[in-house]
C-alpha cells in the first residue's frame, strides 16, 4: 500500500511538472484569486520572499514546497483560465446565432505579459502610461513595450477596477424606426501625476509594513481568544510561538529585498562551539563597570540614578551584518567600511578609569577575537574626534560584504508595534514583541529552536552593537558633566546629577527610563566617595 501511494504521488507531481505555468502566469493566477503572497507562503510553508522569487523567475519551486504549490496553481488555473474568447464584431443587424465558446487554453501554455528587466534583473522604467493589467499609471514596461507594473505592484483602481486589456465596445442593435443617437463625448480625464521612484518605494514599504503589522495583531487576538481571557495563558502561548512568528515576519520583510543572504554559511572554527556548554572564541564586550571614585560600602550622600535603556537589542538590529560566506584575510586587508565579520586584534591600553573600557572587563591581556561592532567602536575612539586611545592592531579577519540596513525593516516593524502597544497599554502585545526580537537574536546562532538561520556571527555582532550603543550613552553623559558610576550589560547605566537634561525620559526606543525591579527598587540610591 505504501508503494502504491508513493507511485501515485510521483505520478501526480510529474503531471503537475509537465504543466507548470511560467512565472508571470503564477503571478496572474494568485492575483486573480485575490490571494496575498503571505497566504501562499503559509500554505506552502515558505517565506513570502520565496513566493516572490517564484513569481519573478529568480528561482523555481523546490521540494518539499514544490508539490503543494503546483497543486495550488493547477486549482487556480481551473478556476481562473485566461480569457481567450474573442470580442464580438459590431454589426447593424440582429445578434447572430450563438456560437459555441472555444475550449479554454490551459494556463500553463498561455504567455502572460512579463516585466522588462535589465541584465541585473531589475525592472526597467520608461514613459508613463496606464498599466495593461490594472489601468493605473506606471513607468515600468512589459517585454513588448506596453506599460506594466513590476511584479505585484498593481494598485487597486477603486470600485470599478480597470480591465487587464482594453475591451471592445459592446455592439448596439440599430433601430429601424429611429436614427441612432449620437454617442456622448467622454470628458478627457486629467491624468494623475506619476509618483516619483522614492514615492513609489515609500508607498510599497508602507503597504508591506501594514500587512506585516496586521500579522502581529492577529496572533495576539487569536491567542487571547483561545485563552478565554486568561492573559497569563495567552502570553505563555505567544512566547512559545515567538520564534516561528518572528522568522515569518523576517521573511515577510525580506520579500522586496534587493539581494540574497547566506543563512547557513561554512563557519570558521572560531565561531563554532567546542561543546554545548562551552562558548566559541568571540569576545562580546559585556561589562560590569564601576567608577573607582565611588563606593557602595562607604556611607555618602551622592545621589545616583539607575537608568534603563529601552529595547537595547531592538535598536542594535541596525548594525553592519555580513550577508555572505565569511572569507579569511590577514592584517588590515579584510577591514573595509562595506565589510563586516569578526577580527583578531590586540587593543591598545585603556587609560580612562572614569569611563568603561570599550572592550569590557577582561582579565587576560593580548590578542582576542572581536566583532565588527567592537572594532568600529575602537576605530572611532582612536580617531581625531575622540582621541581616547590608540588604534588596535589587526592580525586577521573573517569578513563578507555587508549592509547596515539588512534587518532595518524588521526593526522598524517591531518598533512600531512596540510603540503602539505602549500607547494602548497593551501588555500582551508588548511582551510578545519583546519575546520576538530577543529570541530572534538569541537563536540565530547554533540553536535547536531555530533551524532557519545559522549565523552566530550576526548574534555576536548585534550583542556587541548593543554594548557599543550603551557606551555612546555613557560618553554622552560624561561629556554633559554627569559621572558614570556604573554600567552593566547592554542596557543599564548609573549616573549622578540631572540626567533628564541629557536624555529624553520615556519608554520609547530612543528614550531612557529609571530602572525598577532590582535590589534598588526605587531606581535611586546614594553612594560615598573614595579618594580621587
Amino acid at each position: 500500500m505504501t508503494e502504491k501511494l508513493s507511485v501515485e504521488a510521483l505520478l501526480e507531481e510529474a503531471r503537475l511538472n509537465a504543466s507548470i505555468p511560467p512565472p508571470a502566469e503564477r503571478l496572474r493566477l494568485r492575483e486573480a484569486a485575490k490571494l496575498s503572497r503571505a497566504q501562499v507562503a503559509e500554505t506552502c510553508d515558505v517565506g513570502r520572499s520565496t513566493v516572490a522569487n517564484w513569481e519573478t523567475g529568480h528561482s523555481e519551486p523546490a521540494p518539499p514546497a514544490r508539490l503543494p504549490y503546483l497543486r495550488l496553481l493547477k486549482g487556480l488555473a481551473e478556476i481562473y483560465p485566461p480569457d481567450s474568447t474573442p470580442a464580438p464584431a459590431p454589426g447593424p443587424t440582429a445578434d447572430p446565432a450563438p456560437q459555441p465558446a472555444p475550449a479554454p487554453v490551459p494556463a500553463a501554455f498561455t504567455a502572460a505579459p512579463e516585466t522588462l528587466r535589465g541584465a541585473d534583473g531589475r525592472a526597467i522604467e520608461g514613459d508613463p502610461g496606464p498599466c495593461i493589467r490594472c489601468g493605473i499609471e506606471t513607468t515600468y514596461q512589459s517585454t513588448d513595450g506596453r506599460p506594466l507594473h513590476s511584479g505585484a505592484m498593481c494598485q487597486p483602481a477603486g470600485p470599478q477596477t480597470a480591465p487587464s486589456s482594453p475591451a471592445a465596445p459592446a455592439p448596439v442593435a440599430a433601430s429601424p424606426s429611429s436614427p441612432a443617437a449620437p454617442a456622448p463625448v467622454a470628458a478627457s480625464p486629467t491624468p494623475a501625476p506619476v509618483p516619483s521612484r522614492p514615492e513609489r518605494r515609500a508607498r510599497s514599504a508602507a503597504r508591506a509594513q501594514a500587512d506585516t503589522t496586521a500579522l502581529i495583531a492577529r496572533a495576539v487576538q487569536d491567542e487571547a481568544e483561545r485563552a478565554g481571557g486568561d492573559e497569563e495563558a495567552a502570553l505563555k502561548a505567544l512566547i512559545k510561538r515567538a520564534i516561528p512568528d518572528v522568522m515569518h515576519l523576517f521573511n515577510e520583510t525580506r520579500a522586496t529585498a534587493r539581494y540574497d543572504y547566506t543563512a547557513y554559511p561554512a563557519l570558521p572554527d572560531i565561531l563554532k562551539k567546542p561543546s554545548k556548554k562551552d562558548p566559541d572564541q568571540i569576545w562580546e564586550a559585556r561589562p560590569r563597570f564601576h567608577h573607582p571614585g565611588y563606593s557602595l560600602k562607604i556611607p555618602g550622600d551622592v545621589k545616583v540614578t539607575a537608568l534603563d535603556v529601552n529595547a537595547a537589542y531592538l535598536s542594535a538590529l541596525k548594525c553592519w551584518l555580513p550577508i555572505g560566506k565569511l572569507e579569511h584575510s590577514t592584517g588590515s586587508d579584510g577591514v573595509d567600511p562595506k565589510r563586516s565579520g569578526v577580527h583578531l586584534i590586540t587593543p591598545a591600553e585603556w587609560a580612562h578609569p572614569h569611563l568603561p573600557d570599550p572592550i569590557g572587563d577582561r582579565d587576560e591581556p593580548g590578542a582576542l577575537w572581536v566583532t565588527n561592532s567592537t572594532l568600529r567602536l575602537l576605530q572611532r575612539l582612536s580617531g581625531p574626534k575622540y582621541g581616547l586611545t590608540d588604534a588596535p592592531v589587526i592580525h586577521e579577519s573573517w569578513t563578507s560584504g555587508a549592509t547596515e540596513n539588512f534587518l532595518d525593516a524588521l526593526r522598524k516593524l517591531l518598533s512600531a508595534a512596540r510603540d503602539e502597544a505602549i500607547e494602548n497599554r497593551d501588555t500582551l502585545t508588548l511582551e510578545y514583541v519583546k519575546a520576538m526580537y530577543s529570541k530572534f537574536i538569541s537563536t540565530m546562532g547554533e540553536s535547536i529552536h531555530n533551524r532557519e538561520l545559522a549565523r552566530p556571527d550576526w548574534m555576536h555582532i548585534i550583542h556587541s552593537q548593543a554594548y557599543a550603543n550603551l557606551w555612546g550613552k555613557a560618553y554622552k553623559a560624561s561629556q554633559a558633566g554627569l559621572d558614570v558610576v556604573a554600567m552593566m550589560g547592554t542596557d543599564e547605566l548609573h549616573v549622578t546629577g540631572d540626567w533628564r537634561k541629557v536624555f529624553p525620559e520615556g519608554r520609547g526606543v530612543s528614550q531612557m527610563k529609571v530602572k525598577h525591579g532590582d535590589a534598588k527598587a526605587s531606581g535611586e540610591y546614594t553612594v560615598g566617595t573614595v579618594g580621587r
